[in-house]
């Protein structure tokens, strides 16, 4: 049998692995964490629904959630192919949620799930990266222990689903790593009115100095209202109470504006009220903004109206012990701190969605991100599946994390090598990313940057990568020939002046102690002493700078990750090299950007 874990209060939230409130931007107060110990069952053959394990009672092998298992810290560590497996644990809903409705949530689960309680259906999920939750309340009854299914199913190869850097071989090769399987983010429950909230999109609007919220609820009723204060500190600097409705928006002027920016990362604490006819508080919900800016004019981009140098770093997230799980909340925050502290201004988030506590960190901290799906996996023109698994994820991606102000543009898509000279292929990979594009618009502000490195369709930025050894050869692929601009391929859209940012190079090999396996690599031939590291490292990036039309650059990469070992630091997020120095070299900026 599953081991029942109990609230997270006192001693048990030391107990518990990632025992934090997962979504630091919509806490409430009534929630139970239940990560630690599952069982589980690998099911190879997808016969598990034959066999009735929806409705087990238990399995002989035990798991530690929110660990994959894959992962070292799950306590399982298997490498293979998982095409499907089944979790199991008991719930209990809390005698005080009487009268609540209960969400069953879950941070991310690879790839496609079924979620059952004592052998009925609660709900289906299709998407490895992207938060969803259920309501059990018809499921689960006052104080009663209840058993819980998770059944699995996860086809790396298929070509229907993001799989980001995941390997599609046995082993790590190349730039793909250890897979992730099944449940690998926080599961939780949580106490909701009826009437409570969904969710809400808040809105900054620096230069009219107000905050736009709109909130979602789940249901309405006659004369219900919400209440949003904005306090700075223990201060409240705005606050409205108004009808509630869908659609509405809540304006919250403010007097004295705190910009947000990496200079000065202010928070501003929100907090959110629904309210019934006579006053009563039915859902209370806490979060945060930055008010700041982002913007384009020309072939500049602009933070809090002022142009702004990306100076980033490729941030893959893979963790030693956990794979795409941080082992802890501190390893999410000493990961934005490693980031500031080699020089980068911010991370370009790759081939992977990140956990919402890393954004939580990167908003507290001022570390600027680009967020970008696993896209790598989706063959788009290989079936229906693929385009719409996509767009749903991608849909709730964005929706998820859209009030982060640490994130600065959206990256859709990474190098769509796949895209066909065929006619028709390449009509529809150019139809599917312009539709990605036009629908993320439709859900946020931010700038787009629609296929990062190449086969660009419609773009409010221009990206690039190209993985010269010295600076000389740099030089030669950025420089304009005949008037253009350096293109990927003829094939894809030509460039149109927008923000021009270098979003990979470098990428240099360097080993401090053992290579981690045989097919060890970085790019180009590795620098034979640190002195030659360094300089090279200096004359790349000093290239990329005195191109007055570039916005920005990305480096590859802030850590080892397995066999692709041209980080910044080690995959232990140990130091390799003089900090000091490898700071001062991303610190350079153009002249034009210190005045």
């Amino acid at each position: 049998m599953a081991v029942a874990l109990g609230l997270v209060l006192g001693a048990f939230a030391n107990a518990l692995p990632r025992a934090e409130y997962p979504r630091p931007q919509f806490e409430r107060e009534a929630w139970q964490n239940l990560n630690g110990i599952w069982t589980y069952e690998f099911d190879f053959a997808l016969s598990g629904m034959q066999r009735n394990l929806k409705s087990s009672q238990g399995f002989q092998n035990q798991i530690t959630v929110p660990f994959c298992p894959e992962s070292k810290l799950s306590g399982v560590e298997y490498k293979d192919f998982i095409a499907g497996m089944w979790y199991h644990r008991t719930i209990r809903r809390p005698a005080e949620w009487a009268g609540k409705r209960v969400r069953l949530n879950f941070g991310a689960v690879d790839y496609f799930c079924a979620v059952y309680i004592d052998g009925n259906l609660i709900g289906h999920h299709w998407g490895g990266s992207s938060s969803f939750g259920f309501d059990i309340t018809d499921a689960v009854a006052d104080g009663a222990e209840h058993n819980l299914v998770v059944r699995v199913e996860d086809n790396t190869r298929s070509g229907d689903q993001a799989t980001g850097k995941q390997s599609h071989q046995y082993g790590s090769y190349g730039c793909m790593y250890t897979r992730t399987t099944g449940i690998w983010q926080t599961v939780w429950m949580e106490a909701v009115s009826p009437f409570g909230l969904k969710n809400v999109y808040i809105i900054p609007e620096l230069d009219e100095k107000r905050f736009i919220v709109q909130p979602q609820f789940f249901a309405l009723q006659a004369g219900q209202t919400i209440e949003v204060i904005v306090r700075d500190g223990e201060k409240v600097v705005a606050r409205q109470q108004q009808r509630a409705a869908t659609p509405t928006n809540i304006i919250l002027p403010l007097k004295n504006v705190k910009p947000w920016s990496p200079e000065s990362p202010f928070l501003y604490d929100i907090e959110l009220n629904v309210k019934a006819a006579d006053g009563t508080v039915l859902d209370h919900v806490t979060s945060y903004a930055g008010m700041r800016k982002i913007h384009i004019e020309g072939n500049r981009l602009f933070l809090n109206n002022k142009p702004l140098y990306l100076r980033t770093v490729l941030d893959q997230g893979f963790y030693p012990t956990g794979v795409w799980t941080a082992p802890s909340d501190d390893d999410l925050r000493r990961d934005v701190e490693l980031g500031l502290k080699a020089g980068f201004n911010g991370a370009r988030l790759h081939q992977k969605v990140f956990e919402e506590r890393f954004l939580y960190w990167a908003d507290k901290l001022g570390y600027l991100v680009s967020c970008e799906s696993a896209s790598w996996g989706v063959e788009m023109q290989s079936s229906p599946a693929a385009p719409r698994n996509f767009l749903t994820e991608w849909e709730e991606i964005v929706v998820r994390d859209r009030n982060h102000p640490a994130i600065i543009m959206w990256t859709p898509f990474n190098e769509t090598w796949g895209r066909s000279r065929d006619r028709e292929s390449a009509r529809e990979h150019d139809r599917f990313v312009s539709d990605i594009y036009h629908l993320t618009h439709n859900l946020d502000y931010r700038p787009i940057d629609d296929v990062s490195g190449g086969n660009h369709v419609v773009a409010d930025i221009w990206s690039l990568h190209n993985y010269a050894s010295t600076g000389d050869e740099l030089a030669k692929v950025l420089t304009w020939q005949d008037g253009k601009a350096p293109q990927f391929n003829d094939h894809e859209a030509r460039y149109g002046g927008q923000p021009f940012f270098f979003d990979e190079y470098g990428g240099i090999k360097w080993v401090v102690g053992q290579q981690f396996a045989e097919n060890t690599w970085g790019y180009g031939e590795g620098p034979k002493t640190l002195e030659e590291f360094y300089t090279r490292l200096e004359g790349l990036t000093r290239t990329i700078i005195r191109f007055d039309y570039i916005c920005g650059f990305c480096y590859t990469q802030l850590t080892d990750v397995e066999q692709e070992q041209n980080g910044v630091y080690n995959f232990d997020r140990t130091e390799k090299f003089d900090m000091n120095r490898i700071a001062s070299i991303f610190r350079l900026q153009p002249e034009e950007y210190n005045k």
